[in-house]
């Protein structure tokens, strides 16, 4: 097949997923059904035909107006969706096979694109999404390692699991111990953990480092736009989330340049 195909079938595919992801946002931070009932307005409970329904299109042809009570649709549709489809793009060009795009492009950086956004809004990570990570984590490092290592990649989601989940459990708990309130959730602690099952335990110590950096400097950046002081939150999850793809794609060759300038050759 020409190679246009398979790029134009990932566009397909994370355009398509990203207006699922949509509802998962919408309806898992209200304990809703994710299946029943089907897209609808959530103004006027307009039920949307089919040509309502087409990813990225539909909002464009709507202008972003439901057809029949005429209230704006939010923004985020659209975003999720474009940010779904870049990254379904992204993710096959890099791995250029079909087995790991579908591991880590459905498995991975979908949920996490619902994580981001859940969490950004409401201040929750859904347990329905980290805890199941966690078991799937497990068996995409197997899959990625391949058969002759399945033992040792076992082992090092395990231990993954334990360092990710257990540092920033540590964490929240000194925290709030020293400060008498909630510094981290349970829900950044489970995050954390389902990272360490998907990566092992060298690349979930990276992955802690980095979203505490992006968390700092955006953190601190908000506070002066915004003149807020040090008590000023802001959800870690999507911290978390970005470094993990960050490493995903760019992990080992920023552990190499690091580990290249403290042991020059």
């Amino acid at each position: 097949m020409p190679f246009w195909f398979f790029y134009l079938f990932a566009g397909l595919i994370g355009a398509c997923l990203g207006s699922f992801l949509n509802v998962c946002i919408q309806r898992l931070p209200f304990g809703e059904s994710i299946v029943w009932p089907p897209s609808h307005c959530r103004r006027c409970d307009h039920r949307l035909s089919w040509w309502e329904n087409i990813p990225l299109l539909s909002y464009l042809a709507l202008r972003g107006k439901c057809r029949q009570c005429k209230g704006g649709i939010s923004p985020q549709y659209f975003i999720v969706e474009a940010i779904s489809t870049i990254f379904s793009l992204v993710c096959w060009a890099y791995f250029q096979d079909v087995k790991l795009y579908f591991a880590y492009y459905v498995l991975f950086i979908a949920p996490l694109i619902v994580v981001t956004f859940i969490d950004l809004e409401h201040r929750i990570i859904p347990n329905s999404i980290s805890l199941p990570g966690i078991a799937v984590g497990f068996g995409v490092h197997m899959l990625h390692m391949g058969k002759g290592q399945l033992l040792s990649a076992a082992i090092d989601s395990g231990i993954g699991v334990l360092v990710g989940g257990g540092f920033l459990f540590a964490v929240a708990f000194l925290y709030e111990k020293l400060r008498k309130q909630e510094g981290l959730g349970g829900g950044d602690v489970k995050l954390a953990a389902m990272l360490g099952a998907f990566f092992g335990w060298r690349a979930v110590i990276f992955i802690l480092l980095t979203a505490s950096v992006l968390g700092s400097v955006i953190g601190i950046a908000l506070m002066i736009v915004y003149r807020k002081n040090m008590k000023f939150a802001i959800p870690f999850g999507p911290f978390l989330a970005s470094a993990g793809i960050i490493y995903l794609f760019a992990g080992a060759q920023f552990i190499g340049w690091y580990l290249s300038l403290i042991f020059p050759r």
